[in-house]
C-alpha cells in the first residue's frame, strides 16, 4: 500500500513532528483524502432534518447515513448539502458534532460537548485494508507521529458476534501488536434507534483515542437485533481537538489554538485560583457549543434541541458570574465567531441572530436568578457553620426556581460547603409526597380517590384531559413558545386551564385556538404513551412545568401529525388519555379571563 510518497512530494512539505495549528490539520486531512479519490463535503448542520431518530448531529457519518442504508445512491442522487450527486462512493468531511452523553466529564483534559470530527467514508467501495492503511499513512507520514507512540485495538468478538480477524491481520501487517477489545470498546453504532453498525479499529496515543475506524457490516434493527448489511460501509472519525493537543504538545484539548484564545479571554478578567480551571473549561466548552447551535437556528426553549441549548447557555452564564463577574457574553460570542468564521462562514453570516437570541436568554435567566438571590443571600449570611443547610436550600430551589448549580456556586463563592445529603433527602421526600398526590388524583385529571363517579363521567374527564394537551399546544403555537401551563383542574363539566400570559386574548385569537384544536380532533390522531426516565423525557422535548409532581420515571403522552410525523404535543402526564383525538368530541372555549397577575385562565367544554 505504501506511505504515499507521491502525495508528500506534491505538497513539498516535511510533516515530521511538525506542530500544526487547527486550521492546518483540517486542511491536511481534507487534502490527503481528496488525493485518494474522496469528494469533499461541507459539514452538515447540527440539526439533521432527514434523521428524526436523533436530536443532534453526534458523528460525521450521520449526513451520509442514507448512503449506508441504500436509501440514496452517491452516484445518482443529489446530496442535500451539495445540491448534486457525490459522483463517487468516497467522501471526506470535517463535521461539527455535539454530544451530551459525557456532559459530566466536560472540563477534564479530553472531553468536550462540541467538537470537530475528521472523517472519511466509503459506500460499498474500499474496505478494511485500505481504510486502516490510509489512516496509518496519514498519522505517520502526514502528521509525523512516531510509530512506536501509536497503539491499536480491534474487536475481539463477543457472544454470537465473531472477532474481526481481518482487521487484526491488517494491523499486524503494519507492525502493530493489536489489543483485543470488547463490544463496548470496539463495536460502534447505531446513531439513533436503528441503523448501520459494526466492529472498529481504534488508534490511541497514551491511552487517549485519536481515531476510530468503523466497518459497517451489520444493520441494527429497532428491536436491537443485528442483521448482515448489504452495503459494506467505512465510517471513520478522528477528533480534531485531540489530534491538535498531541501535535501542539499540550496537556489538554483546552490548551490548543482551537480553544486557548477563548480561555485567555475569560482568564484575563478573573482572579480565580487554579482550582477554578475545570469551571473555566466548562464555560469555554458551553460557549462554543451554544454559538454553533444558535448559528444552526436552534432557539432556547424547553423542548428538544432548544432545551439542550438553554441548559448550556444558562450553565455558561452561571460559570461566568462566579469566574469573571462583569464579563460581557456579547464580547465572548464575537470572539468565538472571529476564531471559527474562516472555516465556518455561517457563524459570521448569522452573527446578528446569534447575539440577539443569546442576549435575550441571558436577560430571561437573570430575572430567574434575581427572584431567588435575596433568599439565597439571607441563607448564606445566616449560616453559622461551614456548610449551607441543604434543606433550606431545597426550599429556595423548589419555591423560587433557583437552579441548584447556582446555589452551589453561591455557597462555594462564600467559602462554604453545600449540604448535599440534606438537599437530596429533602428532594426525595418532596418526590414521595408529590407521587402520592399524583396517585390520589391520577395526574390531576379529576378522578379523585374515594369519590364515586359514573363511567360516563370518567370518560368525559378523560376526553377533557387530552383536550387540554391540545389547548396547551395551540396556545404555544399562536401566542408563543414562552407560554407555560400555570395550573389545571378538570371535572365532568369543564376543564380549567391557567397559563402565563400578560394580556387578554382577542376574539380572533380565541377563534384560531379553538378552530385549531378542533382540526386536530377531526384528524383522528393517535395519542402515544411511553414510560421514560425523567431527564430522558425532558431531553426528548416533553413539556413539564410542575416538576415537583414527577418521580424518576414518568409517563409521556405524544400526539403527532399524521402526515409528517412531527410532534404536535408532547407532555409529561399522569393520564389517563383517549387513544385517538376523535374520541374527544367538539371543543369550545367557554370563557377566558384573568387568574392572577400575568396569568390567564381558560374554561373549556366538549360537546
Amino acid at each position: 500500500m505504501g506511505v504515499g510518497k507521491s502525495f508528500l512530494l506534491r505538497l513539498r512539505l516535511d510533516y515530521r513532528m511538525k506542530i500544526m495549528k487547527g486550521n492546518e490539520i483540517r486542511k491536511r486531512f481534507l487534502d490527503f483524502f481528496v488525493s485518494k479519490g474522496h469528494r469533499l463535503v461541507p459539514s452538515a448542520s447540527l440539526i439533521l432534518q432527514d434523521d428524526p431518530s436523533v436530536l443532534l448531529t453526534t458523528a460525521g457519518m450521520q449526513q451520509f447515513k442514507p448512503y449506508f442504508v441504500g436509501v440514496r445512491n452517491p452516484l445518482r442522487d443529489n446530496h442535500p448539502t451539495l445540491g448534486e450527486p457525490l459522483g463517487t462512493k468516497r467522501a471526506v468531511s470535517v463535521q461539527k458534532c455535539l454530544r451530551t452523553s459525557d456532559i459530566d466529564e466536560v472540563g477534564d483534559e479530553n472531553h468536550l460537548s462540541f467538537f470537530e470530527m475528521l472523517g472519511n467514508f466509503s459506500f460499498n467501495d474500499y474496505w478494511k485494508k485500505e481504510a486502516t492503511g490510509w489512516a496509518y499513512e496519514f498519522l505517520i507520514s502526514v502528521l509525523g507521529i512516531n510509530p512506536p507512540k501509536l497503539e491499536a485495538t480491534y474487536f475481539g468478538g463477543e457472544g454470537d458476534l465473531p472477532a474481526d480477524l481481518e482487521s487484526k491481520e491488517v494491523l499486524e501487517s503494519l507492525g502493530f501488536k493489536p489489543v483485543r477489545g470488547s463490544r463496548e470498546d470496539n463495536f460502534w453504532g447505531p446513531t439513533g434507534e436503528e441503523g448501520p453498525c459494526g466492529p472498529t479499529v481504534e488508534f490511541h496515543i497514551g491511552g487517549v483515542e485519536l481515531w476510530n475506524l468503523v466497518f459497517n457490516e451489520y444493520y441494527c434493527q429497532k428491536d436491537g437485533r443485528l442483521k448482515s448489511s448489504a452495503i459494506k460501509g467505512v465510517d471513520t472519525g478522528a477528533g480534531l481537538e485531540r489530534i491538535a493537543a498531541f501535535l501542539q504538545k499540550k496537556e489538554s484539548v483546552y490548551e490548543t489554538d482551537l480553544l486557548k484564545p477563548l480561555m485567555d479571554e475569560i482568564a484575563r478578567k478573573t482572579s480565580a485560583a487554579k482550582t477554578a480551571l475545570t469551571d473555566l473549561r466548562i464555560a469555554i466548552d458551553h460557549l462554543r457549543a451554544s454559538v454553533f447551535l444558535l448559528a444552526d437556528h436552534v432557539r432556547p426553549s424547553n423542548k428538544e434541541q432548544g432545551y439542550i441549548l438553554r441548559r448550556l447557555l444558562r450553565r455558561l452564564i452561571i460559570k461566568l458570574e462566579f469566574l469573571a463577574p462583569g464579563t460581557e457574553l456579547e464580547s465572548l460570542i464575537r470572539r468565538t465567531i472571529e476564531l471559527y468564521q474562516d472555516f465556518y462562514p455561517e457563524l459570521k453570516k448569522e452573527e446578528k441572530m446569534i447575539l440577539q437570541l443569546a442576549l435575550e436568554e441571558e436577560k430571561k435567566f437573570e430575572r430567574t436568578l434575581q427572584a431567588g438571590n435575596r433568599a439565597l443571600s439571607e441563607l448564606i449570611q445566616a449560616t453559622s457553620g461551614k456548610t449551607v443547610d441543604g434543606q433550606k436550600a431545597f426550599e429556595i430551589y423548589s419555591s423560587l426556581g433557583t437552579p441548584i448549580d447556582y446555589i452551589k456556586e453561591k455557597a462555594r463563592g462564600a467559602g462554604l460547603a453545600f449540604g448535599e445529603k440534606e438537599f437530596e433527602e429533602a428532594f426525595e421526600k418532596h418526590q414521595e409526597v408529590s407521587r402520592a398526590g399524583v396517585e390520589k388524583k391520577f395526574g390531576g385529571h379529576g378522578l379523585a380517590a374515594g369519590v364515586a363517579i359514573s363511567e360516563t363521567e370518567q370518560q368525559k374527564i378523560t376526553r377533557l384531559h387530552t383536550a387540554t394537551h391540545l389547548l396547551h399546544a395551540a396556545l404555544r403555537k399562536f401566542l408563543g413558545e414562552e407560554i407555560h401551563q400555570a395550573g389545571s383542574d378538570i371535572n365532568p363539566e369543564r376543564a380549567r386551564f391557567d397559563f402565563s400570559f400578560p394580556r387578554k386574548l382577542t376574539d380572533e385569537e380565541k377563534k384560531k385556538i379553538e378552530d385549531w384544536v378542533n382540526e386536530q380532533i377531526k384528524r383522528n390522531l393517535v395519542v402515544e404513551k411511553e414510560t421514560l426516565p425523567y431527564e430522558q423525557a425532558l431531553k426528548r422535548g416533553a413539556l413539564a412545568f410542575f416538576k415537583e409532581k414527577y418521580g424518576p420515571t414518568v409517563t409521556v403522552y405524544t400526539i403527532r401529525d399524521g402526515k409528517t410525523g412531527g410532534v404536535i404535543s408532547k407532555e409529561l402526564c399522569g393520564g389517563p388519555h383517549v387513544q385517538r383525538t376523535s374520541e374527544i368530541g367538539r371543543f369550545h372555549i367557554a370563557k377566558e379571563q384573568s387568574s392572577s397577575a400575568g396569568v390567564r385562565r381558560i374554561r373549556a367544554v366538549i360537546e
